[in-house]
């Protein structure tokens, strides 16, 4: 940040999620992702006079979910309102949204910095619909020479989150973004298929003296749908904004479009006030009445959520760090879930599942929820290794063979004749071959060459063909050789 010593960056985001409904917010169209164009339209998410919309349920109680596992304050009064613009992916000229009264507000989440943990305020939740999508005829669309539209997504329900403007560097932003999204996840709120464009920001950014209290001119970026876009184009409108300032320019108030290909942003249009977008109570829905007894069952049905489970974790006895690796994947964690209850070692699940299975599915590009260990099987495997069955080296090749196959790690184990030598007495008798065969050796280890006790013991396993159990083997060694 080399605008850094001289002005301090504000930052906040709106956040736009797809909410996990089947069907869209006003009409029975399918929500479904990857259809032909315009194959999921009726008159209502069209827009075609006579049309009247209903709310769909689902997506006011997910609505609901979300505000609460945001730490909102659920509206126990809402409306929908008429948001007024004109582009060419808005049917109806209009979208219906929420204004003064969202269904939710006033919330935060947590987010580790280096200064410490920070909350960020959430301004507000509130329930909107998509608008179509634009398929532009070249990347983007300021190199474009024209575009058609798509209005499948037209209708697709959205809770859109705005935060307050807590944040003061890309590494914040990240921070609340990734927390933000995990926890639509958990919840079941979005599939958060960011590749999708199932969540996408758009990033407000201003800049001020270092010290200053007040807030400068913000530019807006939108429908960014990566984080690694929202951290290049923070970076990059940031120091566009600090080289105007420092050369006595004034920022203008405008939304900028983000050009990933070039690495900028690039004006758009000046910024509206909500004033400009003329709000009025949407006519054709009533008001929206949300009983204490929606709440809490809206309450009862959210599942775990990350902190929580990140806690829970914890006091199980792993490490902060090995419980944040699963809880950033819900997919993980669930899995992780499942195997718990049948495992003995509770750290060596941990590490089976993060570094082992994961690494051998990257390795045959294969997902967790498609994989044929399923979670006993993976708690059944660390059992072996823990009771000294199977050694660690024989565990990574029972565990490809279930990766490939689906059976269980025990008949790999008995098929391919693997078991682990753990009787003191079998390996007494190895040793003692071992020890009168390398009679330089033990007296190079006598002698205080301890590396001569690593030669040893790979003599000893090479005798057992692998299968003498490498920790009771490092200790008979010492014994006989002191």
């Amino acid at each position: 940040m080399a605008y850094g010593d001289r002005y301090e960056m504000v930052c906040g985001i709106e956040t736009h999620a797809e909410m996990a409904t089947k069907t869209k917010i006003f009409c029975a169209c399918s929500t479904e992702f990857g259809a032909e164009q315009n194959t999921h339209v009726c008159p209502v998410c069209l827009g075609l006079p006579g049309t009247l919309p209903v709310l769909n349920r689902e997506a006011v109680n997910l609505a609901i979910k979300a505000g609460l596992a945001l730490n909102c304050q659920i509206a126990s009064v809402s409306k929908f309102d008429r948001k007024n613009y004109y582009y060419p992916d808005l049917p109806k000229n209009y979208q219906t949204s929420q204004y003064d009264m969202p269904i939710a507000q006033k919330g935060w989440l947590e987010i580790k910095t280096d200064a410490g943990v920070k909350k960020v305020g959430i301004t507000r939740a509130h329930m909107e619909e998509d608008a179509g999508k634009l398929i532009h005829s070249g990347e983007s669309i300021t190199s474009s020479a024209g575009s058609s539209v798509d209005y499948n997504r037209a209708g697709v329900p959205l809770l859109e989150i705005v935060s307050e403007p807590d944040m003061r560097s890309p590494d914040e932003a990240l921070a609340y973004l990734t927390s933000l999204v995990r926890i639509l996840d958990y919840a079941g709120v979005s599939d958060c298929k960011l590749e999708q464009g199932s969540v996408r920001f758009d990033v407000n950014l201003s800049l001020r003296p270092k010290g200053s209290g007040e807030l400068g001119t913000r530019t807006e970026m939108k429908n960014l749908n990566s984080f690694s876009a929202v951290r290049r184009c923070l970076e990059y409108e940031a120091e566009r904004q600090a080289a105007e300032l420092d050369k006595g320019a004034r920022i203008i108030q405008e939304t900028r479009a983000w050009d990933e290909e070039r690495g900028m942003t690039l004006p758009l249009r000046e910024k509206e006030e909500a004033h400009d977008y003329r709000y009025f109570p949407e006519p054709d829905l009533m008001p929206l009445r949300i009983s204490p007894e929606w709440i809490e069952s809206a309450r009862r049905g959210l599942p775990e959520l990350p902190a929580a489970k990140r806690e829970r974790l914890t006091t199980l006895g792993l490490s902060a760090y090995d419980a944040e690796v699963i809880v950033a994947a819900k997919d993980v964690a669930l899995y992780f879930d499942e195997a718990l209850p049948t495992c003995s070692d509770v750290k060596m699940l941990a590490g089976w599942l993060t570094s082992e299975l994961r690494g051998l599915l990257n390795a045959r590009d294969e997902t967790l929820a498609a994989c044929l260990v399923r979670p006993p099987m993976l708690a059944s495997l660390v059992n072996m290794i823990k009771e000294g069955t199977i050694s660690g080296k024989m565990g990574k090749t029972v565990l490809e063979t279930m990766a490939r196959t689906g059976r269980a790690p025990e008949d790999i184990a008995r098929a391919e004749g693997m078991s682990q030598i753990s009787d003191a007495g079998a390996l007494a008798a190895l040793i003692e071959d071992v020890l009168a065969n390398n009679p330089k050796s033990v007296s190079d280890y006598r002698g205080g060459k301890a590396q001569a006790l690593g030669f040893l013991v790979g003599q000893v396993m090479r005798l057992s063909k692998g299968q003498a159990n490498p920790a009771l083997v490092n200790q008979i060694l010492k014994e006989k050789l002191n």
